[in-house]
């Protein structure tokens, strides 16, 4: 799968959570979600957009629009790709809950497709 290929597809599957997804469709649209927010930071600098919170953090406007639109698609491509590992969306939960359930998650979206059709679908390497 290309990186316009993958970007397409988890765009188009915005909020599908059912499924399963490969590694290059997982690791382009990380790629790409860190290529806008890389982009929205330059152009929130570059107008100027930034505010500061009450915590004193600078937050720029254009990123936060850009990281709520793309955190329901990242949440997605995610949950399918840790169905494609054999392993349920719910581990998503626990990257959400402490760091070293990120880690954790992490290493299992870099692991290899489970072979063949598994409770989620059918393997998207055969497609």
């Amino acid at each position: 799968m290309s990186f316009g290929q993958a970007v397409t597809t988890c765009l188009q599957k915005y909020v599908g959570f059912s499924g399963r997804a490969r590694r290059s469709e997982y690791w382009y649209f990380v790629l790409f979600a860190i290529i806008v927010a890389i982009i929205a930071a330059v152009l929130d600098g570059v107008f100027n957009l930034r505010t500061v919170s009450a915590a004193g953090q600078k937050t720029g406007w254009i990123s936060v629009i850009a990281g709520l639109a793309l955190v329901l698609p990242s949440i997605a491509v995610t949950m399918r790709r840790l169905h494609d590992t054999g392993r349920s969306g719910w581990w998503w939960l626990v990257s959400a809950l402490c760091g070293i359930g990120a880690i954790i998650v992490f290493f299992f979206c870099l692991g290899d497709s489970q072979s063949g059709d598994n409770a989620y679908g059918a393997n998207p390497k055969n497609a």
